[in-house]
């Protein structure tokens, strides 16, 4: 069981609904780049970088480089809490 403090790390790093719709996004498409996120969501390019960070440092997501290209998935962690808000 994680602690206190490492539940509200995963659930502050998604309390936002351009995070939460980040996540659905790179579980239906593992491997997405920043780009791809942000024309699925027709959202601003900057505002999905800085969700994407947010999600990086919750520990939900974590991002490979793949030369100039940065791709995305789930973390371990990332695919248990879309599993725990696809439940609500």
């Amino acid at each position: 069981m994680k602690t206190a403090k490492q539940l509200e790390r995963y659930c502050k790093g998604a309390a936002n609904h351009r995070r939460i719709a980040i996540l659905s996004v790179v579980e239906k498409e593992s491997g997405i780049t920043l780009e791809e996120i942000a024309e699925r969501l027709s959202a601003n390019l900057k505002t999905i970088s800085q969700h994407t960070r947010s999600l990086v440092q919750a520990g939900l997501l974590s991002k490979k480089y793949q030369g100039r290209a940065v791709t995305h998935q789930l973390s371990p962690y990332g695919r248990a809490f879309v599993r725990f808000l696809k439940s609500f």
